[in-house]
């Protein structure tokens, strides 16, 4: 049996996956994000697979309520392309150090940033979604952290369209995720018990969202998502290199 989670360690946790929810309801994508980095520094254990499993959740929140304006073309092309890229990063968390896989982490954080700040202009076709799908596939297994590669080909889509999108996307790629996480042993019932520990955080945040959807704007609320993950980064690779040192 399991030791109990610490109080203080879940109600941290709790309001870091709280925050994320509410963010990736309001913006697409997010939550893996905003609460990865922070996350790995409370409890290693807390990564990736409980925040896959909050993203699983949050994502079908999220399209039951965009349900209506859901266009799934392409999508499968970005989705086999989560395969291998999942059995990649499942490897790297196997044989990576602690301390390497927090500078990986944030790493993977800091590059989210960077292409969600650039205006990157990418056709929308098989070869494309496929190889954002093989990123988001090591980025998911590694950190939890899937959805930016997609995020910029699916730019162009009104507020609605993205968010269901994203959201189907993160709904099967999160099953990919766990199946492979399960076949290469680094999934466990603590995971589980952790996950339901912290979903009604995610239900929360989602229903805060709801009633904020359309009432704030899109852009200040991704700016400071942007800024908040970079501290969370610079952080988390402080940590890792004086554990390293």
């Amino acid at each position: 049996m399991f030791a109990m989670i610490d109080p203080t360690t879940l109600a941290l946790a709790s309001l870091i996956i709280f925050c994320g929810a509410l963010t990736q309801s309001l913006i697409g994508f997010g939550l893996a994000i905003v609460a990865s980095p922070l996350l790995y520094i409370v409890d290693p254990e807390l990564v990736p697979a409980p925040v896959i499993m909050m993203g699983f959740s949050i994502s079908l929140l999220t399209l039951f309520r965009e349900r209506g304006a859901l266009e799934f073309n392409g999508l499968q092309y970005a989705l086999l392309g989560r395969i291998p890229g999942g059995f990649i990063g499942a490897g790297l968390l196997i044989y990576a150090p602690q301390a390497i896989l927090g500078l990986a982490i944030s790493g993977i954080v800091a590059t989210a940033v960077i292409l969600s700040l650039l205006k990157l202009n990418i056709a929308v076709n098989r070869k494309s979604l496929f190889g954002a799908g093989i990123i988001s596939g090591v980025f998911g297994n590694i950190a939890a952290i899937g959805g930016p590669p997609l995020a910029i080909l699916l730019s162009g889509k009104d507020a609605r369209q993205f968010r269901a999108a994203l959201s189907a996307f993160f709904i099967f790629s999160s099953m990919i995720a766990l199946a492979i996480l399960a076949i290469t042993g680094l999934l466990s019932i603590k995971h589980l018990w952790l996950s339901l520990m912290l979903l009604p955080s995610v239900i929360l945040g989602y229903l805060v969202a709801g009633r904020l959807v359309g009432r704030i704007d899109k852009d200040r609320t991704r700016k400071a998502t942007l800024i908040l993950c970079s501290i969370c980064a610079t952080v988390l690779a402080a940590k890792s290199i004086m554990e390293l040192g």
